[in-house]
């Protein structure tokens, strides 16, 4: 495949994302649980829309950066599933709030009371998760009277008080993380049905993530399921869960070639993440990736039968989608070899 973009480029196999989509959307089209995908993998407005056209119940992400880049774009409704502190912050939400259906987690009572105060003096109703420490050691309250207790001040101070979310990261990489998680989706649960009890409604039960979605896919008593990284996956995620096809690379030129060893591209850390462990090389077949500079990918092509030469093109693997992705503002939609589409990405 040789490509006419400019390199460093950011590469979207389609097929494989179309394929990756569906699977994750069969599964969750049945219910009871949903899919809330996670906007931080691909921050991508145009796959968001493909992912809440697949059956997504609305879009989760991290920031607000990430949030008003959806609103934008028409794209809702949005959970924060973060914190956000700060008379910015808040101020920022409270016209993000204006404008959809925006919902952001909560763990302080001081926090409560800076969205309240902003709530009254901005005339915006703010609607609100608590957020629970289900085992992260993170964010979040403690489970159970801690939760209540917050769920019954957010009430109280005039924002309306949509449910619970217990994300329990440490859980996203490692085998035999089965009766670790089902205790973390107890303290959820437990914390949910507690705060039914005092006659107070929870809409939502929000958890997990890609390598989480069936154990918690169907979890009774959890609403929804964050997903992320099964879109675009990356190596690094498919070292342990094999359930989805890696989608994403990064291409690149080959800008130096002074001798047999080795050739040096003009891919580096600038443009694809090496946060979680060195990258592989996807093309050429038979060259390897020795390291990653700034600027520059070195790249062994000891095997004397490879052809390679100044002007060629290399791709690498995305090893961390979502490091890789921040890097890029746009990618390139693949299929058959050919740019078919040009996503941008924003937030």
């Amino acid at each position: 495949m040789r490509l006419p973009i400019e390199t460093p480029a950011l590469l979207v196999d389609l097929p494989t994302l179309e394929r990756n989509l569906a699977r994750m959307a069969s599964y969750f089209e049945k219910g009871p649980t949903r899919l809330r995908p996670h906007y931080k993998n691909h921050k991508c407005p145009e796959l968001a829309r493909r992912q809440l056209a697949a059956g997504a119940i609305g879009i989760t992400c991290a920031t607000l950066s990430e949030a008003d880049a959806l609103v934008r774009n028409g794209i809702g409704p949005v959970l924060i599933a973060n914190e956000i502190a700060g008379e910015p912050k808040v101020r920022h939400f409270v016209e993000l709030s204006r404008n959809a259906e925006v919902v952001v987690a909560v763990d302080n009572a001081d926090t409560i009371e800076s969205l309240a105060a902003a709530s009254r003096n901005g005339k915006a109703p703010l609607e609100v998760v608590v957020d629970i420490d289900v085992g992260q050691g993170r964010c979040g309250v403690c489970p159970g009277e801690p939760a209540l207790t917050l769920a019954r001040r957010a009430i109280e101070a005039g924002l309306r008080f949509r449910g619970v979310m217990g994300y329990e990261g440490r859980l996203q990489p490692g085998p035999d993380r089965a009766p670790s998680a089902h205790a973390g989706m107890e303290k959820l649960v437990a914390s949910k049905n507690l705060i039914e009890s005092q006659g107070i409604p929870v809409e939502i039960a929000t958890a997990g993530g890609t390598s989480t979605y069936s154990m918690y896919g169907g979890y009774p008593g959890v609403t929804d399921i964050q997903c992320g990284s099964y879109l675009l996956m990356d190596t690094d995620y498919l070292s342990w869960l094999a359930d989805f096809e890696p989608a994403l690379s990064v291409l690149g030129t080959v800008i130096s070639k002074t001798g047999d060893q080795r050739v040096v591209a003009d891919v580096g850390l600038k443009a694809v993440s090496g946060e979680r462990g060195l990258p592989a090389l996807k093309n050429p077949v038979g060259a390897s990736l020795l390291k990653l500079n700034a600027e520059h990918a070195i790249v062994d092509i000891r095997k004397r039968s490879l052809p390679i030469a100044l002007g060629d093109q290399i791709e690498i693997w995305a090893h961390y989608s979502d490091a890789t992705v921040n890097l890029h503002r746009r990618m390139y939609g693949i299929r058959n070899g050919a740019v078919e589409e040009i996503l941008r990405i924003e937030g």
